[in-house]
């Protein structure tokens, strides 16, 4: 199950994506977004975001 990022919730900061060990996650348009495909749902994610938004789907 890949991890999907709550836009509502997300701050921008860009955390999530440092982390990523495989590049799967982006900045979309109001928030950063996470390749469902590319996604290996290890969870570094989710373990670094400040406001929780990473979850698995």
């Amino acid at each position: 199950m890949a991890y999907k990022i709550d836009a509502d919730t997300c701050i921008s900061c860009g955390a999530c994506a440092a982390e990523c060990p495989v590049g799967a996650i982006s900045e979309g348009d109001a928030a950063y977004v996470i390749d469902a495909d590319t996604c290996i749902e290890c969870g570094a994610c989710a373990g670094t975001c400040p406001v929780d938004a990473p979850a698995a789907e």
